[in-house]
């Protein structure tokens, strides 16, 4: 039994979605029944499941409300995750753990291997790296899969924003000096469901600890990124504003952005043999289904 947590979120859907499509037994959870701010909460879920392999997507994603609400989102990367490995190191079960790009500064120039130094640059990123600290450092059969920029045909993310955005403005601004790649939640809960079924079968493989980076082939800025969305939306008869690339400077948020996230997955390629499509190739499924979605009027009853 795969217990999948976060099962609200944008990931934790597609891996209940995926799991189901390949007939793999699964619990999905999300709050209130498993919240890590409530800690006994996660020991009677766990209890109740007992399952045979964990993936964690659950988290807290807020990056600039992180600033300002610390505790939360200590407990939802850090704390939280970390009571997660250790039921799963007593159970001697693995855990497939998800992390994020903003464990890096960006300042590198190139793009990150697992072996780089992090250094975030807010409570998010920081948060996050220590919540991966800290897993590693149980005895856990552990692997944390650092990922970036994820989007769904569901839930709040870029893509969405961008096109509601568009149907209220004529003229948009963008930030276009911040780099990385867009990551489709299908194709990353593919290639943790991918791994969840090698385990399943093949059992632990203690080589396969450790840190992976897996997002999309390709990069982009986020200027980039809406730019191709709307390249799509406007072929369906969206609207298709006009996008001005701005800085950083000129868009200031609460938790600062790092500037080049951009994500080294050759280990996942050399490792495991998983390679994620390029962004380019996944965007366009999601677009259509984002545009469906949010203009089908609700149904009166």
């Amino acid at each position: 039994m795969i217990l999948i947590t976060g099962a609200s979120g944008q990931l934790g859907r597609e891996l209940a979605l995926g799991a189901a499509a390949r007939g793999l037994p699964f619990r999905a959870v999300s709050r209130p029944d498993f919240d890590f701010e409530a800690p006994e909460s996660v020991a009677a879920c766990f209890a109740a499941t007992t399952p045979s392999l964990v993936i964690n997507a659950a988290a807290y994603t807020a990056v600039d409300a992180a600033e300002t609400n610390q505790a939360a989102a200590r407990a939802g990367n850090h704390t939280g995750p970390l009571q997660l490995a250790e039921l799963c190191a007593a159970a001697n079960i693995p855990l497939l753990h998800v992390s994020t790009d903003y464990v890096f500064d960006g300042t590198k120039g190139a793009p990150y291997r697992e072996t780089d130094p992090t250094n975030p640059t807010g409570v998010y990123g920081a948060t996050k790296r220590d919540g991966e600290e800290a897993i590693l450092a149980t005895p856990a059969q552990a692997m944390i899969f650092r990922t970036a920029w994820v989007y769904a045909a569901h839930g709040k993310n870029f893509a969405r924003t961008m096109l509601a955005a568009a149907r209220r403005r004529p003229d948009l601004r963008v930030v276009a000096d911040q780099r990385g790649t867009p990551t489709a939640a299908p194709d990353l809960a593919a290639a943790l469901l991918t791994v969840a079924a090698r385990l399943h079968t093949a059992g632990w493989q203690p080589a396969w600890r450790g840190l992976y980076h897996a997002t999309n082939e390709g990069e982009t800025t986020w200027h980039g990124f809406a730019t191709e969305i709307f390249r799509l939306s406007a072929a369906a008869g969206e609207p298709a504003p006009t996008i001005a690339a701005i800085a950083t400077a000129d868009w200031p948020t609460p938790a600062r952005r790092p500037a080049d996230s951009r994500l080294d997955c050759t280990k996942l390629r050399a490792k495991l043999g998983i390679t994620l499509p390029d962004w380019r190739d996944s965007l366009p499924s999601i677009v259509s289904a984002l545009i469906s979605l949010d203009s089908t009027p609700p149904v009166s009853i």
